[in-house]
């Protein structure tokens, strides 16, 4: 979905529209998913990566601009556990216990015009 809203800066107020969002490439280099005994999964991304392109523009009472950008996450680990349940009676079923996530570099490049 598009991101749309507004900040208030020392200049005023800035409106923002970040538009035609799309991953363009995503990698996972190192991934792995193990059994945590009587209670769920464990899934382990490191070192993964991933590349948006977009439309994006601003507006001020000053100026406006607008153009197209890509941003590239990079050095991204993620450690999520699942839980199921141990009841063999029930329909299987997965729940998100708990997510960690960090990242390492963020590298925005925005081509625009004035």
């Amino acid at each position: 979905p598009d991101l749309t809203g507004h900040e208030k800066f020392w200049l005023g107020n800035v409106k923002y529209n970040i538009s035609r969002i799309h991953v363009t490439a995503v990698e996972l280099p190192s991934a792995s998913i193990s059994l945590l005994p009587g209670s769920g999964i464990k899934l382990v991304i490191g070192n993964a990566s991933l590349t948006i392109d977009m439309n994006w523009n601003i507006r001020t009472w000053m100026f406006k601009d607008s153009g197209r950008g890509t941003v590239h996450i990079s050095k991204v680990f993620v450690t999520a556990i699942f839980s199921t349940p141990l009841d063999n009676t029930s329909p299987t079923s997965i729940s998100f216990t708990s997510c960690r996530t960090t990242s390492g570099d963020v590298d925005i490049k925005l081509n625009g015009k004035t």
